[in-house]
């Protein structure tokens, strides 16, 4: 039987691990967790149509039919006054309006348009605008950019790596719930997205590693810390990575023994949970929990209150140990312990509405805030230049393609 023959990436080891829809991966498909926080900026905009008399002069005349091109006030007095505008502007009112609303109706027409005319040097100079305004704390113009990219060209990858790092910075700048909330989630997204189209670019990983750490995800951080680990050239930030995957060795050890007992293979985790109770980690209330429902399904009943007990000493309010405990007093008929739990859980559960309802109001009004008010420079974490894209960038400084609009 003939040998399968494997392509030079195949044969270094560097795959595609997951092959999403592109329903997933594509901006213009797929949900858009924050763009309700950047439509604000679209009410700067009016739509204007070209005339007959220009399309037919324009290269691009045919794709311009029946396009609305955004203008902004003082482009529309410019316009209707015979001064024309450049196109250069016109691009970037393009780029807003599709960083904005990705789901735009009009965002391939905009797309075909700047194509035609500016060819692969579009998203680099969307790109370098976008992380220019990150570099002085214009965070919602660096991210609309990023996605104007992403409307360009899906797998972009420095589009990609750019948005999802502004992404981060601004999650970590808020304190709003919700936003926090959105923009963590889309940003993780990213990281994954980078890891999964391009999954030889090192900082990926770096980045996808901390942001599983966040969620106590310490298995997927290990293995994505590994892969940067085997594609990264930078000295420092690989021995900065070594050491924190020896800091999260135990903890996911401790992950790996819960995700086990969650599996049913109780001879596999109940002895690593078991172990790690008696170590700095006893006051883990997670591991305890585990314990009980592991005890628990071994019929261990004993064994599995001690552990649910001491969960709660640890975490007081944590509901689903209450319920365990209630199921194992309800099959024993021991109704003090019945009673004490049923309370206790009536307890949190409207504790918990009450807080939410608290909380819910002035939410809403910051988020609201959030979307109605200009955004003002934030401290940005710094995103740095990828050398590669250097010469590129400088080339396309060099040589800006600049064209004039005539009156409709």
């Amino acid at each position: 039987m003939a040998k399968e023959k494997r392509t030079l990436a195949q044969s270094m080891g560097i795959t595609r691990t997951v092959d999403r829809p592109w329903e997933e991966k594509d901006i213009q498909l797929r949900e858009d967790r924050i763009g309700k926080y950047f439509r604000k900026y679209l009410n700067k905009f009016v739509f204007a149509e070209f005339s007959e008399e220009f399309m037919a002069k324009s290269k691009v005349g045919h794709l311009m039919k029946g396009v609305p091109i955004p203008l902004r006030k003082k482009e529309v007095k410019d316009f209707a006054g015979g001064e024309g505008i450049d196109f250069l502007v016109l691009a970037e009112n393009m780029a807003w309006v599709m960083g904005c609303d990705p789901h735009f109706k009009h965002t391939k027409d905009y797309v075909a348009i700047l194509t035609k005319l500016y060819n692969r040097k579009l998203e680099e100079g969307i790109l370098k605008k976008g992380r220019d305004a990150a570099e002085i704390g214009e965070m919602d113009y660096a991210c609309i950019m990023f996605r104007a990219t992403l409307c360009i060209n899906k797998e972009y990858l420095h589009g990609m790596y750019s948005y999802a790092r502004a992404c981060r910075a601004m999650y970590l700048a808020s304190k709003n719930e919700e936003y926090v909330g959105r923009f963590k989630a889309e940003a993780l997204d990213w990281f994954e997205l980078v890891t999964e189209a391009h999954p030889r670019f090192a900082n990926g990983y770096y980045y996808l590693g901390y942001a599983y750490l966040n969620l106590g995800l310490y298995t997927k951080a290990d293995i994505a810390w590994r892969n940067f680990l085997k594609f990264s050239k930078n000295g420092k930030d690989k021995k900065e990575i070594r050491t924190r995957i020896q800091q999260i060795e135990d903890p996911r050890q401790i992950e790996a023994g819960c995700n086990a007992i969650l599996a049913g293979r109780f001879d596999e985790g109940m002895p690593v949970l078991e172990h790690y109770a008696t170590t700095k980690f006893e006051d883990w209330w997670p591991l305890h929990y585990y314990l009980g429902v592991g005890y628990e399904q071994m019929g261990q009943r004993d064994d599995a209150v001690t552990s649910f007990k001491r969960a709660l000493q640890l975490n007081g309010s944590h509901i689903e140990t209450m319920r365990e405990l209630l199921k194992i007093y309800e099959e024993d008929d021991d109704r003090a312990n019945i009673k004490k739990y049923t309370e206790k859980i009536k307890m949190i559960e409207a504790g918990i509405e009450a807080d939410r309802q608290k909380n819910l109001k002035a939410i809403e009004e910051e988020d609201r805030r959030l979307q109605e008010e200009e955004a003002k420079a934030i401290e940005p974490e710094h995103i740095d230049a990828l050398d590669d894209l250097d010469d590129a960038e400088e080339e396309s400084e060099k040589k800006p393609l600049v064209k004039r609009l005539g009156k409709k």
